[in-house]
C-alpha cells in the first residue's frame, strides 16, 4: 500500500475515462432515442477534493456526450476531451499543452482502449470490473466498481499520497465532537 501512495503523491493530474469508470458502463436510450448516464455522487465528491489541493482532473473518452460534459461543468473538471478513440495521443496532447509529462498522471480506465495510456503514467488505477488485459497492466485495482465510488478511492489515495487527506477529512468532522 505504501507503495501505492508513493506513486499517487506524484500525480499532479488525474484523467479519468467515462464508461465503466465514472458511469458504470451500462448505455441506456430512453424510447425517444435519448441517452443518459448515471454518475454516483462520491466520486464528485473526490474530483472535487483534488481541485480543493491543486491537483487537476481531466476527462478523456471516446464518446461525445452532453451529460458528460454537464457533469465535468458541475464538478469542475478542469479539461475534457471527447470524441478520441485514440486515448494515448489525446492525454500526450493534453499534457504537451501543459508542460507536463506522463509521469506526472494518473490514468484511470477499464477497457482495452485504455490500456496504452494506463501503461504509460505514473500511476494507473483500474476497477474489478475491468478487463483482464487492463487489469494485468494497471498498479491498482480497487474494490468499488466503475461508476460506484471507484474514482472517489482513487481521489483519496491521491490525497494521502500529498499529506492532503486528514486536512480534507477534517472539514467534515466536528473536532472536539458533541457529546
Amino acid at each position: 500500500m505504501q507503495d501505492l501512495i508513493k506513486k499517487a503523491g506524484k500525480v499532479k493530474l488525474l484523467a479519468l475515462d467515462v464508461d465503466g469508470i465514472l458511469a458504470d458502463g451500462q448505455i441506456i436510450y430512453d424510447s425517444n432515442g435519448i441517452e443518459t448516464k448515471a454518475f454516483f455522487v462520491q466520486d464528485g465528491v473526490g474530483i472535487k477534493s483534488l481541485a480543493q489541493f491543486g491537483i487537476l482532473t481531466a476527462i478523456i473518452t471516446g464518446r461525445n456526450s452532453p451529460m458528460v460534459k454537464k457533469r465535468a461543468e458541475e464538478l469542475g473538471i478542469d479539461f475534457v476531451v471527447q470524441g478520441r478513440d485514440d486515448k494515448f495521443e489525446a492525454l500526450k496532447e493534453l499534457l504537451a499543452s501543459l508542460g507536463m509529462g506522463l509521469a506526472d498522471c494518473a490514468y484511470m480506465g477499464d477497457d482495452l482502449p485504455d490500456i496504452k495510456a494506463m501503461q504509460a503514467v505514473g500511476f494507473a488505477p483500474t476497477v474489478p470490473n475491468a478487463h483482464q488485459e487492463v487489469i494485468n497492466r494497471c498498479d491498482m485495482v480497487t474494490t468499488k466498481a466503475g461508476g460506484f465510488g471507484a474514482v472517489r478511492e482513487v481521489c483519496d489515495l491521491i490525497l494521502k499520497g500529498h499529506g492532503h487527506y486528514d486536512k480534507f477529512i477534517s472539514q467534515f468532522i466536528l473536532n472536539p465532537p458533541l457529546g
